[in-house]
């Protein structure tokens, strides 16, 4: 099973999507609400150069934005 970081916000519509779609493939992730963990923020940001959401962390594979043929491949 991969290992799956999603860096979100609540108010994030492609983020609801991402999180729904990983839910539906029986996907296991940890979600981090980058709105309200300004260190979990930093990380992303340094991970993926992006200060947008959604970023998708598997297995060490940065993804920025709700890209399915990509996590597709990565998972």
């Amino acid at each position: 099973m991969p290992e799956v970081t999603v860096y979100s916000t609540p108010s994030c519509s492609y983020c609801i999507r991402l999180k729904s779609y990983l839910n539906q493939k029986g996907i296991n992730f940890t979600n981090i609400d980058v709105s309200s963990d300004a260190q979990s923020l930093e990380k992303m940001i340094s991970l993926s150069g992006q200060m947008g959401v959604p970023v998708i962390n598997i297995n060490g594979e940065i993804v920025v934005g709700f890209d399915k043929d990509k996590i597709d491949r990565l998972l």
